[in-house]
């Protein structure tokens, strides 16, 4: 892959919004080149709700990325998330003709494409199919299938649907923006791409990233994804618990909670107080940090209750020898993660999106806040890498005889097929291109 291809990451947040811009340097490592941020008027819980603000929000970070970069920006791989995100479970089977010699890649991408026509609630469209394991001829627990001999080929999909006017608006934005939406990403997988370990995902581990408008949950075993939710609730909810709580204004409530906040009210000073400005004409508002610690732990421990709950219905509540990472604007109040193992019984550790950045002079880019946009950036880069794969591999086996040299699948962090929009136009462009090379 040349190291001067750009990609980058737009995430439209319910805060903020925000654009990166990457590249990979010579040891593989994501070196951001450019990064731009504008408040989000137009996003309430991850749902687009005022097109003009949300697309003058896209400009002003987009244009500030693209002018620390130097380089104009025509396409972005886009992040969506929002209480509508659904996962559900399908089966799927393909019989294969008795004369064909083993399984291919093409068989495996077949039964994925079918779960491409599962129905769906009405107003809802598939963003994301990822197999779990493999059966072949009635076998269980085989993880990857190619080059073995069977007529039956079984899996069992994880599928994610997502609110078909939301997906619209956040393509009406875009394409106002005068940009190009390569890809449109679930925020949780991306930003289990730029925290995340190898070792997590096998190990087994729930990510949380708690945003300003909602708490994405991933949780990995075995290497793959076995379950992902939304929870309505963020950051957000607790700012304005904090304004009705302790009578101050937004914003005032939002520096109390970044700058004095704690999530475990008994490791607040009683005595601990911070003098806010008073409305004209009016003395100053003495705040209690023991009070406003009170206020924050409430809304939290109902926000970490949610996330108990997905980590039972996923099954794999006990099986998550990686605990819980934990990653967003939300993850950086004070004594989170310690409040998270006192009421799940879990590891928990703040998830930074470094081990995947190489140097770069944007140092705010480290923060748990940009791991989503990070992520964004990584995932247009494996897709990349999986397009010049399926080429290299048409072209050594020639025209004539493409499925039998296709030995393993190429996969992505999240298993074969993640990036599925783009896995559908992946075959016509690689024809093309071995088509035109084929008339030199």
């Amino acid at each position: 892959m040349e190291n001067n291809k750009l990609i980058v990451g737009l995430d439209i947040g319910t805060t903020k919004i925000c654009a990166i811009i990457g590249r990979k340097n010579e040891f593989g490592k994501l070196e951001v080149l450019g990064m731009g941020k504008a408040v989000s008027d137009g996003v309430i819980r991850g749902i687009v709700t005022n097109i003009d603000k949300t697309v003058n929000a896209i400009q002003k970070a987009m244009q500030d990325a693209s002018d620390m970069a130097d380089v104009d920006i025509g396409e972005v791989i886009v992040g969506i998330a929002g209480q509508h995100i659904r996962s559900t479970i399908h089966h799927g089977v393909i019989i294969r003709q008795p004369n064909q010699d083993e399984i291919t890649v093409d068989d495996v991408r077949r039964l994925s494409n079918d779960m491409e026509n599962i129905v769906v609630p009405p107003g809802n469209t598939i963003i994301h199919v990822m197999p779990q394991d493999y059966i072949v001829d009635y076998e269980d627990g085989i993880k990857d299938p190619v080059g073995m001999s069977g007529s039956r080929l079984e899996a069992d999909f994880h599928i994610i649907t997502a609110q078909t006017t939301a997906i619209n608006n956040i393509n009406r934005c875009v394409k106002r923006a005068n940009l190009i939406s390569q890809d449109l990403i679930l925020e949780p997988l991306a930003s289990s791409l730029s925290v995340l370990s190898e070792q997590d995902k096998e190990a087994g581990v729930c990510l949380v990233d708690i945003g300003g408008g909602t708490t994405d949950i991933a949780i990995f075993y075995d290497n793959i994804i076995r379950h992902t939710a939304v929870i309505p609730l963020g950051g957000n909810i607790i700012t304005a618990d904090i304004k009705e709580g302790c009578m101050v204004l937004h914003h005032q409530a939002e520096l109390l909670k970044t700058k004095f906040g704690k999530a475990i009210a008994e490791e607040a000073n009683p005595n601990e107080i911070v003098s806010i400005p008073g409305l004209r004409n009016r003395q100053p508002k003495e705040i209690s940090i023991k009070n406003l610690a009170a206020i924050i732990q409430a809304r939290m421990e109902e926000i970490i209750e949610y996330v108990q709950n997905e980590l039972v219905a996923s099954g794999h509540y006990k099986k998550l020898t990686g605990g819980i990472v934990l990653t967003g604007g939300g993850s950086q109040l004070q004594g989170v993660s310690q409040l998270f193992e006192y009421m799940t019984g879990l590891d928990t550790r703040i998830g930074y999106p470094n081990e995947h950045l190489g140097k770069s002079k944007i140092e705010e880019v480290k923060s748990p806040m940009y791991a989503t946009s990070v992520g964004l950036v990584l995932a247009g880069f494996k897709s990349l890498d999986e397009r010049e794969n399926l080429y290299r591999l048409r072209k050594e086996s020639g025209n004539a005889n493409s499925q039998k040299i296709q030995a393993k699948p190429v996969k992505t962090e999240f298993g074969p097929n993640i990036f599925s929009s783009i896995g559908k136009k992946l075959k016509d462009i690689i024809t093309n291109d071995i088509h035109d090379d084929n008339n030199y």
